[in-house]
């Protein structure tokens, strides 16, 4: 069952606020603010317009005065960077992995497949059903201005914030931003609170050393990409996540299972708290590709309509 949670503005405390989006599922992506001395640094937009612009409205109302001079997008995913156009004059930062990765899904891309869904079938089903909520069409693509490998120092007024690139992982490049003085990260997408991950990229051990990285560091609010506010007993659980399906996947590929089918296999008794467990199927595909040597790009329309077909499956 999803966990309960307030959509909108919540202050963390020491001038940084996130913005948090029930369900937390596809798309409905967390945010967050980073403000001091008049100046902000802005985690992440939202995957439309309007989103983003109700969430910088509220920002502007809750810290008057103060500018967003930095965005930070912490991956590629469109969830986290298809508002950037509408922090006018802002410098966007991301990782140079994350940056490059950005132009190999435009959104017209995701665009021109929610209008053709209705000739899709099941998985046009699917689809309008996890991004039918968001405008896709509007989106003005505002790619990073600044791209950093490994790690970057910012600063909000007299915070001194780090960007750590820890992918790639979820994604290419997926990074955390954390505020020392305020013991609290933000961590993207290396992060799903009360929601199944989706591993895009791999490989699954670096995932795992980025939650061993988060866990190292002096933080008591955890930020997710998506899902309620976290702590780092979130991130263990994602961590034994991770182990689990790893192993129980090579088990499954080593005695010459196809990925679909070792997918469906898979038991997640532990996590049936979680969202989202079609994603298993994506996993699983980045998992086996890893365990062969396969390093060709994922077919995504593919992996659509596995996940489609397991989301029937447990409704049925």
């Amino acid at each position: 069952m999803a966990a309960t949670y307030r959509r909108g503005l919540h202050e963390l405390g020491d001038g940084l606020y996130a913005w948090l989006q029930p369900d937390g599922g596809w798309g409905w992506s967390n945010a967050g603010l980073i403000a001091d001395g008049g100046e902000a640094v802005l985690v992440d937009t939202l995957f439309d317009q309007r989103l983003t612009a109700e969430m910088l409205a509220a920002m502007k109302d809750a810290v008057p005065g103060a500018r967003i001079g930095t965005v930070v997008n912490t991956h590629a995913n469109g969830d986290h960077c298809w508002g950037n156009a509408l922090v006018e004059g802002a410098e966007i930062v991301a990782s140079r992995s994350s940056a490059e990765e950005m132009a190999e899904v435009p959104p017209a891309m995701l665009a021109s497949m929610m209008a053709a869904a209705n000739e899709l079938g099941p998985l046009g089903d699917y689809l309008k059903e996890i991004f039918g909520a968001f405008d896709f069409a509007g989106v003005v693509e505002s790619p990073p201005t600044k791209t950093f490998c490994a790690r970057c120092i910012l600063a909000a007024g007299g915070r001194a914030i780090e960007c750590v690139e820890l992918g790639p992982a979820h994604t290419k490049g997926d990074t955390i931003v954390h505020v020392p003085h305020a013991k609290t990260v933000f961590t993207g997408d290396l992060l799903f609170s009360s929601g199944h991950p989706v591993m895009w990229a791999g490989p699954v051990g670096n995932w795992i050393d980025a939650c061993d990285h988060i866990l190292g560091l002096d933080v008591e609010t955890v930020v997710p990409g998506h899902g309620p506010l976290a702590t780092k007993a979130h991130v263990a659980r994602l961590r034994d996540y991770l182990g689990h399906i790893r192993d129980e996947a090579k088990a499954r590929f080593d005695a010459g299972l196809g990925a679909f089918e070792a997918a469906r296999s898979i038991a997640l008794d532990q996590w049936s708290d979680w969202g989202e467990a079609e994603r298993i199927a994506v996993n699983v595909a980045t998992l086996y590709r890893e365990f062969s040597g396969d390093s060709n790009p994922p077919n995504v329309v593919e992996l659509f309509s596995w996940m489609a077909q397991l989301h029937r499956d447990r409704r049925a």
